[in-house]
C-alpha cells in the first residue's frame, strides 16, 4: 500500500456505535435487563444510593463528523426509574463531507419514569449535524426530555457563521402522536442566530418536553424558573400532560444556570447526575 492510499484509509475512517439499554425493577430496585455496546457507543452504570438507576452514555471517538453514525436504544420496564444522560458534551466538528447522524429511541412503559438529559451538543463551524429522537410512553409513564445546543465555545472565541443543524422529534403517549418537530439550522447561522424572531444574538438553546400526568400542575412554577429567558406551555395529550419549554442564552454557561433549576423542578426536586455539575 503506498503512502497516498493509506493516507486516504485513514481520512475515510468513520465512526459507527450504537448502545441499547433496558433496565427493570427487582426487589424493590432498578437493575439492568440487557446491555449491549457496539463500536464507539459505551454505556456505564454508576451507584445510585436510590432505587432507581443512573446511566452514562460515551461516545469515545470523542466526537463527531461527516460520515459518523450513533444510534442509542434505550427502555424502562413497568415501575422502573432511570436517568440517562453523557460523560461530556457531544461535539460536532467540522466536516470534509456528508453529515454526522444520531438516533435515540426511548421507550417509557407503564407506570416508569425515564429521565432523559445528554450534557449539551456543541456545534463547531462548518459542522453538520442531523438528529432524530423517537420517544414511546404507555398510559402512566413518565418522560422527561432534554436535548441543548450550544454554538461554539464563547471562552475560546469560537463562531459559528456556517454550519447545518437538523432535529426531528416523535414523542408517542399511548400510541398516539402527541408531539413532532423538525427544526432546522444553517447554513447561515451566524445571521439566522442574530435576527430578533430567532435566537436574537443568542449562541445557545435548548428544549424541554415532559410527558407526565401532573403535567400541570408545574406550569406555573416552571415559567417562574424559566424567566424572561424561556417560556413554557401546558397542552393534554391523551390521558396524560404535555409540557414544553424553550430556552435560550448567550453562552453555554448562563444555559447551564437556567437549565438546572428547571430541570431539578421537572424532576420531582430530585439531583441531576454529578456530570451536570457546573
Amino acid at each position: 500500500m503506498t503512502v497516498q492510499s493509506q493516507v486516504t484509509c485513514l481520512q475515510s475512517q468513520r465512526v459507527a456505535g450504537g448502545g441499547l439499554l433496558s433496565v427493570a425493577t427487582s426487589h424493590g430496585r432498578t437493575r439492568v435487563a440487557r446491555l449491549r455496546e457496539e463500536g464507539a457507543a459505551k454505556i456505564r452504570l454508576p451507584h445510585s444510593a436510590h432505587s432507581g438507576m443512573e446511566a452514562v452514555l460515551i461516545n469515545t471517538a470523542g466526537g463527531l463528523t461527516g460520515g459518523d453514525r450513533l444510534s442509542w436504544q434505550i427502555e424502562a420496564a413497568p415501575g422502573a426509574e432511570l436517568t440517562v444522560t453523557t460523560q461530556a458534551c457531544e461535539r460536532a466538528y467540522r466536516s470534509a463531507g456528508g453529515h454526522a447522524a444520531v438516533t435515540s429511541l426511548i421507550k417509557v412503559r407503564e407506570g416508569a419514569s425515564l429521565t432523559w438529559v445528554p450534557q449539551e451538543t456543541i456545534l463547531y463551524d462548518r459542522s453538520a449535524l442531523r438528529r432524530s429522537l423517537n420517544v414511546f410512553v404507555e398510559p402512566g409513564g413518565r418522560a422527561l426530555i432534554l436535548e441543548a445546543i450550544i454554538l461554539g465555545r464563547q471562552a475560546h472565541g469560537e463562531t459559528v457563521e456556517l454550519a447545518e443543524f437538523r432535529d426531528r422529534w416523535r414523542v408517542h403517549h399511548g400510541g398516539r402522536l402527541v408531539h413532532a418537530e423538525e427544526f432546522a439550522l444553517g447554513p447561515r447561522v451566524a445571521a439566522q442566530m442574530a435576527r430578533p424572531v430567532f435566537g436574537n444574538g443568542a449562541r445557545a438553546f435548548a428544549t424541554i418536553l415532559l410527558i407526565a400526568d401532573d403535567a400541570d400542575q408545574l406550569l406555573s412554577p416552571l415559567r417562574d424558573a424559566l424567566g424572561p429567558s424561556g417560556g413554557a406551555s401546558h397542552w393534554q395529550a391523551g390521558q396524560s400532560g404535555k409540557l414544553l419549554a424553550r430556552l435560550v442564552a448567550e453562552d453555554g454557561y448562563r444555559l447551564r444556570t437556567r437549565l438546572i433549576p428547571a430541570l431539578q423542578l421537572l424532576n420531582g426536586q430530585a439531583p441531576l447526575p454529578k456530570l451536570w455539575s457546573l
